[in-house]
């Protein structure tokens, strides 16, 4: 079946992987692969992680044809506030541009909730809550837009189609563990 014959027949749906707990990203990067196993154009744009640092992700994704960008400058407390918000203007445009283009069948909008929940500094003049709850609104109506991070806002998962709370309980963060080469990164 043809790509937009295959679109003009699906709905697609607003998923939020959020809580306190590890797999929200990974999560949503088993969904995109088995999106781009079906044939699904799949983009994902992360919010905070710098295209400074490799990651595991993107080497694997880029090798199946999977775009992911890295659109952020890392934690909050490794740059400054405003270094933050150029990047999350920047990712936030990026963003917008991409979703209602059309282009894509999955849009994964990875620590969207997380930059959302800055309170260090101002974010809502650069990555306003009000255009994040309008983009859900007015997606492609064949788009699956998935939004990862902790903290989703209660008008986020109001209108989701699927919200999925990651619960931490138990992690070796707590026992002194630094982040493990292949699981967190």
């Amino acid at each position: 079946m043809e790509q937009s014959d295959r679109r003009a027949n699906r709905k697609g749906y607003t998923l939020v992987y959020t809580g306190d707990g590890k797999g929200k990203t990974t999560a949503a990067l088993g969904l995109a692969l088995r999106a781009s196993g079906r044939g699904y154009k799949v983009l994902i744009l992360q919010f905070i992680k710098s295209p400074q640092r490799t990651y595991g992700e993107h080497i694997a994704l880029r090798k199946l044809g999977v775009e992911i960008r890295q659109l952020g400058v890392g934690f909050t407390w490794t740059k400054t506030p405003e270094e933050h918000r150029t990047a999350l203007r920047e990712a936030w445009s990026s963003a917008r541009e991409e979703v209602l283009g059309g282009d894509w069948d999955v849009v994964v909008l990875d620590e969207i909730n997380n930059a959302l929940a800055i309170e260090r500094f101002p974010i809502d003049d650069v990555l306003p809550l009000g255009e994040v709850l309008d983009l859900i609104r007015q997606r492609p109506k064949h788009l699956h837009l998935v939004l990862t991070g902790r903290q989703a806002k209660p008008e986020i998962l109001e209108l989701a189609d699927l919200v999925s709370e990651v619960q931490a309980v138990k992690h070796y963060y707590n026992d002194g563990v630094p982040a493990v080469l292949g699981i967190e990164y």
